[in-house]
């Protein structure tokens, strides 16, 4: 009988939980994307508005040429930088003594204060009468340019030795090493490096176009210097104007050369 009992004992009936309907994520990115570029249109309107009101077309053209100077005082630097620290970079990492001593002292160089220099190359600009649109250029990727370094010889460190012995193998000597061998395997890691130096040189040409070393001042033709000019006058609509048009020439140089050296980099230069 206790048998049957329990074969007439039923378990209790499954709770049924009611949740929220889920929405999906394309929902939310598109209502994210609508959000960001509403408060952009906001913000850009706004911007337009108080610029305007001050300021005139010439002041526009102006400020656009002064950064197309920086833009281009920008490429140099990364290029003779490039030429300088690749080859190093390479070398060092691809020996491991080297590189467990220099990758920290390139960590360290990357934050150190470079502007703390700047008084220095003030004094050496004015004392041997030095082209300042040339020689404020240095200064600009001193502090940027270690960047590229330690990225590359982590790119270096991390090319698989197998590919190494191959090359060696098949007697892959000099320009064809570096064309066929080195340049595609660290490509992804200098593309890295290159992209902070870049960035970083922007930022800096704000106070390395513009020094001031006691009543000595040196200034440069570029968009730091404007920008630095004008914050010292307190003249604030072409402080936003300057910042502005900084902002656009950048973001546009990097979607029309770092991102698709990026994309390059990641889909055609991959190791792994």
């Amino acid at each position: 009988q206790l048998f049957r009992a329990s074969l007439r004992l039923r378990l209790p009936a499954r709770a049924v939980i009611k949740t929220a309907p889920r929405l999906s994520p394309r929902l939310l990115d598109g209502g994210w994307y609508i959000l960001v570029g509403l408060g952009s249109l906001y913000c850009g309107w706004q911007l337009i508005a108080y610029v305007s009101a001050a300021l005139q077309w010439r002041d526009l053209l102006e400020v656009s040429q002064l950064t197309l100077f920086t833009m281009i005082r920008v490429v140099l630097l990364i290029a003779l930088a490039s030429l300088l620290w690749v080859p190093v970079g390479v070398w060092i990492g691809l020996r491991p003594g080297w590189t467990a001593k220099i990758q920290p002292l390139a960590q360290f160089l990357a934050a150190f204060p470079a502007n703390l220099m700047f008084p220095v190359a003030v004094v050496m600009i004015v004392r041997f009468d030095l082209n300042v649109e040339v020689w404020v250029g240095p200064l600009m990727v001193l502090g940027t340019q270690w960047y590229i370094l330690f990225n590359v010889i982590a790119g270096a460190s991390a090319f698989p030795n197998d590919l190494k012995e191959a090359a060696a193998n098949f007697r892959i000597r000099r320009w064809q090493w570096w064309r066929s061998v080195m340049l595609p395997g660290i490509f992804p890691y200098y593309v890295t490096g290159a992209i902070t130096a870049s960035g970083g040189a922007w930022n800096a040409s704000i106070v390395a176009e513009y020094l001031k070393w006691g009543d000595t001042t040196i200034s440069a033709n570029g968009i730091g210097s404007y920008i630095a000019r004008m914050t010292e006058a307190g003249d604030y609509p072409r402080i936003v104007l300057g910042i502005a048009v900084m902002s656009v020439f950048v973001t546009i140089f990097n979607r029309l050369l770092w991102r698709r050296l990026y994309g390059f980099a990641a889909d055609r230069m991959r190791l792994n």
